[in-house]
């Protein structure tokens, strides 16, 4: 492990180049009063320092934004507060709802970056739109691409806006609670960028090439303020619950009927660090899962809503390979199985998360969290924790280290030995140079377990099995204005194990090049278009290192000038089963012959069209040979507006699977559509059906929601599940549930 972090701290310094001087501004403090009212009339905005002269992002990224963006920022001992005048080519806005948290592209807005610790790693993201509705959000690992962007983030603050005939302008008030930053600090990095869907612009105040993602927190000039920021006490807040719930299962014929009590708590520790606490937590405000067609082999990741487990969460959940080799992740706690194999909700006791900066370079994450025990489904009660460091190197880079334990502290009859404990300790070196064209990953990660059941040492000890048990990993990534190319390298034990990790499958050595060349045109219909080569293969060493997969895929694609996409591919395909395997999902099929190999191709065609438009929408046709069959797949994302109040959506996947005598051909459905309505900016209502013939459900899930104090709501929530064949009644509940957020 040491000669392996020597050569990527070596490869670092080798790719660190000096950066020119960033743009920068001050900010002013001041003790006047400011009204949040959108209107810029206080007088004390006159002698704000602009920030303007935007540039263009899209459609080129080198010349400045045709309609310009003007920000003033002041601050007092308690407040920031920013006045932001934004040119339009008039007032015909597009946005997507009255709801809080919109989504950016596609609709009209601007939206502030502030990295607070200067360490082009993490930073605090506030938006609005022309109609006042605000959103607020985290970017953690750089911002290099989406998976660091999250608006699940909730905090208290003020915004409003006000049109014009050609412009609008906003003021917001946030307070200095809301941001983590260290005393007597007098500078934050900061950036701004906006979507002006009239004159199909993106803008942003420090320019950043198309090549990047918009959000890059490489890219960000300086605000300087006037005088050191004070110490700041974050308000204690206290969230209780009291949700109301009945429900029945039609199957076991049982009706329960319940009354919940519980909450959270967030202690501010300093102006960096934050506790939270939550006891008895309940998640039923948070919308279900998208339900997904699956005719692979292994488990899909879905993503995580849950509150508490959003905000810096990237100090426990970036660790290892996203799609392979991910130690931490935080869906595995207070779901477990049951003696059917089947996935159901394990009750959260309560926990504790305490995460931030210990100084302006070292991170810390520790979490611990504890499940109830379920003795009827054979699930024991376990301790999940996880202690992480992040300690930031060279100027942009980062190593981290973690340690993770899940233990049950009781004797169960159920448990194997085994299963008493599963512990990984592991080490990441991430990888971003100055000049931000290269990065990358490398990582060494082991596990810990008892060796198996009834092996115990002279001291009645279960054994540990400490042979192997690795998770390796390197990625590197060269990113410019015409080129895109990466290598990804993963190695996974048979025996490496993460109870709380997402590890798709293990005994494998996989390998990926990838490369890309951009194309970029002016004053073409087409924006750009590209060509991509992505050859995988993977090797198992647990068969001699036979060759158990490859994937080849060469796409070509192309943006056009008004923001539609069109793209093509072709993929080859060889995939060895080790074992039998039925991808239509019936319980009476035939499923394909293990120990054997398979090749196939596939074609594939997609186009998303120009989402600022009332009808917008994505489809993808893909057709094939399929192991020894053949498919055929639609996959559509239809989406409606009737702004500002009424969104339309509708998700349909068709899979047409045929595989010859005796196996069984499928016709596999998913229909999922969805009405978003929102009477105000504090009054929503959502219905979302979801219809999957492979998982025998219809499910329905409507949800009113009134905010009536800031991030405080009354929710009342109908769920109701079908079988799809027979159309009888699986479960159906109806639940109210009351939620105050609480600052002391």
């Amino acid at each position: 492990m040491t000669k392996f972090l020597s050569a990527a701290l070596l490869f670092c310094t080798c790719f660190s180049f000096a950066q020119t001087k960033p743009q920068s501004f001050t900010v002013k403090h001041i003790s006047a009063t400011i009204e949040s009212d959108g209107v810029l009339d206080e007088p004390i905005w006159e002698t704000a320092e602009s920030v303007s002269n935007f540039w263009q992002y899209f459609p080129i990224d080198s010349i400045p934004a045709k309609k310009q963006t003007e920000i003033k920022i002041l601050y007092d001992d308690t407040n920031i507060y920013i006045g932001i005048k934004v040119e339009t080519a008039g007032n015909n806005y597009i946005i997507q709802s009255l709801k809080r948290d919109f989504r950016a592209s596609g609709s009209d807005n601007i939206t502030l970056l502030f990295d607070t610790f200067n360490d082009t790693n993490n930073a605090f993201l506030f938006g609005i739109n022309p109609y006042g509705v605000r959103r607020e959000g985290v970017i953690s690992g750089g911002g290099f691409n989406r998976n660091g962007f999250s608006v699940s983030w909730d905090v208290k603050w003020k915004g409003e806006s006000k049109i014009y005939d050609d412009y609008y302008t906003a003021e917001l008030i946030i307070p200095l609670t809301s941001f983590k930053f260290e005393e007597g600090e007098t500078k934050w990095r900061f950036n701004s960028y906006r979507y002006d869907t009239q004159s199909n612009e993106n803008s942003t105040w420090v320019n950043i090439p198309q090549n990047q993602f918009i959000v890059n927190l490489a890219y960000m000039g300086d605000m300087i303020f006037e005088k050191p920021l004070p110490k700041s006490r974050t308000p204690l807040a206290i969230i209780p619950y009291v949700n109301a719930l009945s429900q029945k299962d039609f199957a076991e014929n049982d009706n329960k009927n319940s009354l919940k009590f519980g909450g959270d708590a967030k202690v501010s520790i300093g102006n960096s660090m934050n506790l939270d606490i939550t006891v008895n937590p309940d998640f039923s405000q948070v919308e279900v899962d998208d339900q997904v067609t699956n005719v692979t082999r292994f488990e899909v990741s879905l993503p995580e809503k849950r509150q508490f487990f959003i905000d810096n969460s990237d100090l426990f959940s970036s660790f290892g390979g996203r799609r392979d080799a991910n130690p931490f992740f935080s869906r595995r706690i207070g779901i477990a199985r049951d003696t059917a194999d089947a996935n159901i909700e394990n009750k959260i006791i309560g926990g504790v998360r305490l995460s931030g900066k210990l100084n302006k370079n070292l991170r810390l994450g520790f979490l611990s969290i504890q499940t109830a025990d379920d003795v009827a489904n054979e699930i024991s009660s376990n301790n999940n924790t996880m202690f992480a460091l992040q300690q930031k190197v060279f100027s942009k880079s980062n190593i981290g280290m973690f340690f993770i334990n899940k233990q049950s502290f009781s004797d169960y009859d159920f448990l194997e030995d085994q299963d008493k404990y599963n512990r990984v300790l592991g080490v990441d070196y991430n990888l971003v140079a100055d000049n931000n064209k290269w990065m990358g990953k490398f990582y060494a990660h082991k596990s810990f377990q008892p060796e198996g059941e009834g092996v115990f040492d002279g001291d009645n000890n279960p054994v540990i099995d400490d042979d192997h048990n690795l998770s390796l990993g390197a990625f590197m990534q060269f990113n410019n204005r015409n080129y895109n190319l990466f290598t990804d390298w993963v190695y996974i034990d048979d025996e490496f194990r993460s109870d709380l990790g997402f590890i798709r499958r293990k005994d494998i050595i996989k390998a990926v090049l990838g490369g890309e060349r951009i194309f970029w045109l002016k004053d073409k219909a087409i924006q750009n278009h590209s060509f991509e080569l992505l050859p995988m293969a993977i090797w198992k060493p647990g068969l001699n290192y036979k060759k158990t997969d490859h994937n080849i895929v060469t796409t070509w694609s192309a943006r056009f000038q008004n923001q539609s996409r069109i793209s093509v591919q072709y993929s080859n395909r060889y995939i060895f089963l080790q074992d039998d395997f039925d991808p239509t999902g019936k319980d009476d099929a035939v499923p394909l012959a293990g120990n054997q190999g398979y090749h196939f191709n596939r074609y594939a065609f997609s186009y998303g069209s120009d989402r600022r438009k009332m009808l917008s929408g994505f489809i993808e046709s893909s057709f094939g040979q399929f192991y020894n069959g053949s498919r055929f797949a639609v996959r559509t994302d239809f989406n409606l507006r009737f702004q500002p109040r009424v969104a339309f959506s509708l998700i349909l996947n068709y899979d047409n699977i045929d595989l010859p005598e005796p196996h069984s051909s499928a016709d596999i459905w998913l229909v999922s559509p969805k009405i978003d309505i929102t009477f105000s900016k504090s009054v929503f209502w959502s219905t979302l059906i979801q219809y999957s013939n492979q998982r025998d459900n219809l499910g329905f899930n409507s949800r009113l929601q009134w905010r009536f104090a800031p991030l405080s709501d009354l929710f009342l929530v109908y769920n109701d599940n079908y079988y799809v064949n027979s159309f009888e009644p699986k479960n159906r509940s109806i639940n109210l549930k009351f939620t105050y957020w609480l600052n002391i």
